[in-house]
């Protein structure tokens, strides 16, 4: 399973706003040239941002800004944000295995709570690092550019 690069991408978003945020309007088109993509696909980021609450978007005139500090937004938090579990579950299972097959009738004991505490593992991972520890990142990076 792989998570899609709406994520990173997302991420790419939150490091560009606070880098470029003094020096320049951040707006889709702004970002997408950063990002080497499409503005239409970094509206609908905005747009996941913006509906859990991460971001406001500045209508007209343009720009984005965060609702909460950097040290206040997980990764975890921009994951919820971007790529929503369907039914909470990161991991899939395949419909109806065959209860006449010893294995199709146990796969759900066998598997689930495993599969579970992956999930757990993941996001608990997520938590440890905010959007601030992007932000020292990049300052470290752009000061060695220097």
């Amino acid at each position: 399973m792989q998570i899609s690069s709406r994520f990173t991408v997302a991420l790419h978003i939150f490091t560009c706003v606070d880098t470029f945020k003094d020096e320049h309007k951040v707006t889709s088109d702004f970002l997408a040239a950063s990002i080497n993509t499409n503005p239409v696909i970094i509206r609908k980021i905005l747009t996941q941002l913006k509906n859990a609450g991460l971001i406001n978007v500045i209508r007209g005139t343009g720009g984005i800004e965060l609702t909460r500090d950097l040290k206040d937004i997980t990764f975890y938090d921009v994951y919820q944000a971007i790529e929503p579990l369907e039914d909470g579950n990161l991991f899939r299972f395949h419909e109806a295995p065959n209860p006449e097959c010893p294995v199709g009738r146990n796969i759900h004991s066998l598997l689930d709570d495993k599969l579970k505490s992956i999930q757990e593992a993941m996001e608990s991972e997520m938590k440890k690092y905010t959007l601030n520890d992007l932000r020292s990142g990049m300052q470290e990076l752009l000061a060695k550019e220097a």
